[in-house]
């Protein structure tokens, strides 16, 4: 935690108690001759009655607008790592411009994900293969948490490309992910947002930073 910028609390209004968390930790990288600002996501945990509740993607999406508006010129992107094609899932699903990508190759974003394993993971990561292994002894997901099947692989090909690069993912091995946070992906997602919260009941909780 000592490492971390911040930490976003989650809490059901109507029970009046903590229920998940999670962390930032913001840095600056070198894109090319430029310095570029990384929000890096860290470990995050909710009650299992709360998943799919969008109120930490609300939360955590206006700190994003908050950190890009600190310096509005200087590109910003969103670093994630995924043990589980749900992680991987948030990146993909919302951002325009992300890495990695199953309909296309990215070298600059390819560049960053080298740039913040080697600063924030150095002895884990792997750039041959573009993964982190922290090891046996290290989390990793519960069985039937994010099981992927053959109708998934078949029918989800963002689902299948996440399972192509991350074979290993049931032992615990990351998959860094980098998504650009642009102007056009904050004008868009509040939308795409909003859609989803549609078409799913929500619970009466709400998240917010802390300090």
């Amino acid at each position: 935690m000592a490492e971390k910028d911040g930490v976003f609390l989650v809490e059901d209004r109507s029970a009046g108690r903590i229920v998940g968390f999670s962390t930032m930790k913001t840095l600056d990288m070198q894109m090319g001759n430029k310095t570029v600002k990384g929000v890096f996501s860290g470990d995050t945990i909710i009650e299992e009655q709360y998943w799919g509740n969008k109120a930490l993607h609300v939360a955590f999406f206006l700190r994003m607008i908050r950190e890009k508006l600190r310096h509005p010129f200087r590109p910003m992107f969103w670093l994630l790592i995924s043990k589980g094609y749900k992680t991987y899932l948030l990146m993909a699903n919302n951002f325009l411009n992300y890495y990695p990508n199953p309909e296309k190759h990215c070298d600059k974003l390819e560049g960053l994900v080298d740039n913040y394993c080697e600063m924030l993971f150095e002895p884990y990561y792997c750039p041959k293969n573009k993964l982190l292994d922290f090891g046996g002894d290290y989390t990793h997901l519960k069985s039937g948490v994010a099981q992927i099947t053959d109708e998934m692989r078949a029918s989800n090909e963002k689902i299948h490309f996440f399972e192509k690069r991350n074979a290993t993912w049931q032992r615990g091995t990351e998959l860094p992910c980098v998504g650009e946070v642009s102007y056009s992906l904050i004008l868009n997602y509040p939308f795409t947002l909003l859609r989803k919260m549609r078409r799913k009941s929500r619970l009466p909780m709400t998240a917010m930073p802390a300090k």
